[in-house]
C-alpha cells in the first residue's frame, strides 16, 4: 500500500502542478488584468513561491509524493537497486502520466492557453541551459538536506526562491522547465514528445545533470568536512 500510495500521490501532485501553473497566469493575466510589467511579474512571482509551499507540504504529508522526476531520480541513485527500479520504472512514468492527463483537459478547458514551453534556441544551447539549471537545483537541494535536516521552512524558502530564479533565467530560451514530466505533458499535446530535441534536452541533459551534481556533491561535502575539522584541531 506503501507504494500504490506514493504512485497515486506522484500522479496527482503531477497533474495538480501542470494545472497550478496554468491557473497562475490565467488570475494574473486574466483576472487581476496584469500584463508582463513589474507589477504582474511580482504578483505571479509571489504566487508560484505560495505555490511551492503549498506542494512541498503534500510532499511531506504524502512521505514523499512529488511532481519531478529528477527529485525522485536523484534519491534513487543514493537507494538500493530495488528502490532505483521503483523509481525508474513506475514513480516517473506515474508523473509523466498525471502531467499529460493535466495537460490533455487543460487544452480541453482553455485551449486559449497555448501548449506550453518551448525550445527557443539550438538543440545543443538548450540542452546546456538545461543542463546548468538542473546541476543548480539538485546541488542545491542536495546542500539543504545536508546543513538544513529539520527546517521545513527555510529548506523550502531557499529551495522555492532558487527554484524560481532558476526559471526566470532559463524562461526565455527552453522554458526553464528543469522537470521531464511536465515538459513531457505539454510535448506530448504538441506531439513533439518523441523528437530529438525534446529527449536530448528536456530529459537525457536534466538526468546528466543530476548524476553529476550526486557526484560533484559527493566529492566536494567529505573535503568540506575534513577542511573544518582540521581548522577545529589547529584552532584547540
Amino acid at each position: 500500500m506503501g507504494r500504490i500510495g506514493l504512485l497515486v500521490s506522484d500522479f496527482t501532485m503531477s497533474f495538480m502542478w501542470v494545472w497550478s501553473g496554468v491557473l497562475i497566469k490565467m488570475y494574473v493575466y486574466n483576472n487581476l488584468g496584469f500584463g508582463h510589467e513589474p507589477t504582474g511579474e511580482i504578483i505571479k512571482s509571489t504566487l508560484s513561491i505560495v505555490n511551492m509551499f503549498f506542494f512541498a507540504l503534500l510532499g511531506k504529508i504524502t512521505n514523499g509524493g512529488t511532481y519531478n522526476p529528477l527529485t525522485v531520480f536523484a534519491a534513487a541513485i543514493t537507494g538500493d537497486f530495488t528502490r532505483f527500479l521503483f523509481t525508474v520504472a513506475a514513480r516517473i512514468p506515474a508523473q509523466v502520466i498525471g502531467s499529460i492527463a493535466g495537460v490533455k483537459l487543460i487544452i480541453q478547458l482553455f485551449p486559449e492557453v497555448g501548449l506550453g514551453p518551448r525550445l527557443n534556441v539550438d538543440i545543443h544551447r538548450g540542452a546546456l541551459t538545461e543542463g546548468l539549471l538542473t546541476f543548480a537545483i539538485v546541488t542545491i537541494s542536495l546542500g539543504l538536506a545536508r546543513n538544513i535536516p529539520g527546517s521545513f521552512f527555510m529548506k523550502t524558502w531557499i529551495s522555492s526562491v532558487s527554484k524560481l530564479t532558476l526559471h526566470i533565467l532559463g524562461s526565455d530560451l527552453t522554458g526553464g522547465c528543469m522537470n521531464p514530466a511536465s515538459v513531457m505533458g505539454w510535448a506530448y499535446a504538441r506531439g513533439t514528445h518523441v523528437t530529438k530535441e525534446h529527449i536530448l534536452v528536456y530529459w537525457l541533459a536534466p538526468i546528466e545533470a543530476t548524476l553529476l551534481a550526486i557526484w560533484t556533491f559527493r566529492v566536494l561535502v567529505p573535503q568540506l568536512k575534513e577542511e573544518k575539522v582540521d581548522k577545529k584541531a589547529k584552532s584547540e
